[in-house]
């Protein structure tokens, strides 16, 4: 009946059957034990003294210990109280039988020593069997119990680990999503957000603890291009929609939102992906307004090309009926008027083609006499705003580019000043040697000088950015950041100063553009002159 691991040298008892540990020093009494409880079918282990029986128990899980008081080396008692001793052991069922130690004293001290029970000699096999059972079934309920527990506690820290892991797998994702730049938003089915990420702090202005909870379209005040239930409708069906949707900020900036809606399979949330693309529609919006008005530019271009033909003839005509001798002086007076009227039609022609034919090449440009042709366009505005005009050129410099576009460039800069001054005032244009500081360059400097309504200090710092304007609905934010990128093509700057006070305001362009060609020199006069028109303030008006 003993099952001997020989590898290991302990015994093992086969899958749900428990250990019998038999300890006696006669032979004989242990193969009528075993002869009584081989009708339980568990495995039953001799041992023949107390020693043998400590490394039995030491090596193997034992449900019950039968042993004989009286041994040579051990009794029962001290077996039972050095088993006892031991944590692994206080709670295995020992049975004394003996045949000497027959009192009360002795029952009560093998009780105290640790003992469950105490059989007396004859032993009655079906008793002993019982007993033995009882025991037996208490110690295998207890394993499955452990085992269970084991199993249940082992379940636990698995699906512990698991929600620990997707916990940590939600708060990555949670993490990647903060970093992404769109607005990405959760939504249930009444717009309540459930989650809002910093994209779209960034976009809305709304915090994340603010919003959550929040119906997000009746705050952020939505248009839908469509009827909103048919969006919703189509998420039901779909399950996705994307659209432009119109939104105002928490500064009340009104902007157009690309959305992406998409609704989670259990259709009972919504996830909205949304980009502003508000500063992109303007771009459009402006390069479509720059497109036109390149066109008209080709079409006068073309129309102006055409009546050159035309004016020739009638130039060549009024030139031989001033001349014909059978006018007299009143007829001559009125043909020299027409014959000068003629002449400003010329020029607007050749002027008209100067403007809208570009060049494939650079070329020198003289930028005293681009800036005279900008005036000469200007001239009447200046007239009807009645603006003094006020020039200093100190040089006549010369740059290698494109006249198209630095005539785009002082065509902005002067257009705003003339409309800085609605009521009058004075505009003084100034050019001028100089070297840039900080890269130690010669070139010229270009002062484009107004006595208008100035500009504000918070408006100043945003003066470059496209699409921020000061005029309203009237322009369109894009002409100096055009015009700064123009003159940085040129390796050149482009600043503004403005001085408001009580009593005057003025403001002043400056656009250095480094000579690539050779300057001329219109009004030799001292560096002193020059030195005072860089360093004085905006305010200062140009002489």
């Amino acid at each position: 009946m003993e099952h001997v691991n020989q590898t290991r040298g302990t015994w093992e008892m086969p899958e749900d059957r428990v250990n019998i540990l038999m300890v006696d020093d006669q032979p004989a009494k242990l193969l009528s034990y075993e002869v009584i409880l081989a009708e339980l079918g568990e495995n039953l282990i001799k041992a023949t003294t107390a020693t043998e029986a400590l490394n039995i128990l030491l090596k193997t899980d034992i449900a019950v210990v039968l042993m004989d008081v009286s041994m040579p080396d051990l009794d029962g008692f001290e077996l039972a109280d050095v088993i006892r001793q031991h944590p692994r052991f206080q709670k295995t069922a020992i049975i004394f039988i003996s045949g000497v130690h027959l009192t009360d004293s002795d029952k009560i001290q093998g009780y105290r020593s640790g003992a469950v029970d105490y059989i007396s000699v004859p032993v009655v096999p079906e008793v002993l069997r019982a007993k033995i059972s009882v025991f037996v079934d208490l110690h295998r309920k207890t394993r499955q119990l452990e085992r269970l527990n084991n199993n249940l506690e082992r379940l636990v820290a698995e699906r512990t680990e698991e929600l620990r892991q997707r916990e940590e797998q939600y708060r990555t994702r949670a993490e990647l999503l903060d970093l992404a730049t769109e607005a990405i938003i959760v939504r249930d089915l009444n717009g309540a957000a459930e989650f809002w990420n910093a994209g779209a702090e960034a976009l809305f202005g709304w915090t994340r603890e603010e919003m959550l909870g929040q119906d997000m379209h009746a705050l952020l005040q939505t248009v839908f291009p469509v009827d909103r239930q048919e969006i919703e409708a189509t998420l039901r069906d779909q399950k996705t929609w994307q659209g432009n949707l119109v939104q105002k900020t928490r500064s009340g900036a009104e902007i157009v939102v690309a959305t992406r809606k998409t609704m989670n399979h259990e259709g009972n949330a919504i996830l909205e992906v949304g980009r502003d693309i508000t500063a992109q529609l303007q771009a459009e919006d402006a390069l479509r307004e720059t497109e036109k008005l390149a066109a008209m530019g080709r079409v006068a271009g073309i129309i102006a090309h055409e009546i050159n033909n035309p004016l020739a003839a009638i130039t060549n005509t009024l030139y031989l009926v001033r001349n014909h001798p059978s006018l007299d002086d009143t007829a001559r007076h009125f043909a020299d008027m027409a014959e000068q009227e003629l002449q400003r039609v010329s020029h607007i022609t050749r002027q008209t083609l100067s403007f809208y034919r570009e060049s494939k090449q650079p070329i020198a440009v003289n930028i005293s006499e681009l800036l005279d042709d900008v005036l000469e366009l200007q001239g009447r505005a200046l007239s009807n705003a009645r603006i003094q005009l006020r020039k200093r050129y100190l040089t006549s410099p010369v740059v290698q580019g494109f006249p198209v576009e630095l005539r785009q460039v002082f065509l902005n800069l002067i257009g705003n000043a003339v409309q800085a001054m609605p009521s009058g005032g004075t505009l003084g244009i100034s050019v001028r040697e100089a070297t840039d500081w900080s890269s130690q360059r010669r070139g010229t400097v270009i002062s484009i000088l107004d006595s208008g309504v100035g500009i504000n200090p918070e408006d100043r710092k945003r003066l470059f950015q496209p699409f921020f304007s000061t005029k309203s609905t009237k322009g369109t934010g894009l002409g100096l950041w055009i015009s700064k990128g123009i003159v940085q093509k040129y390796d050149g700057s482009l600043s503004c100063r403005s001085v408001r006070t009580a009593k005057a305001c003025a403001t002043c362009f400056r656009v250095f553009l480094p000579v690539t060609g050779a300057a001329t020199p219109a009004i030799n006069e001292a560096t002193r002159a020059e030195q005072e028109l860089s360093t004085q303030p905006a305010t200062a008006q140009v002489s």
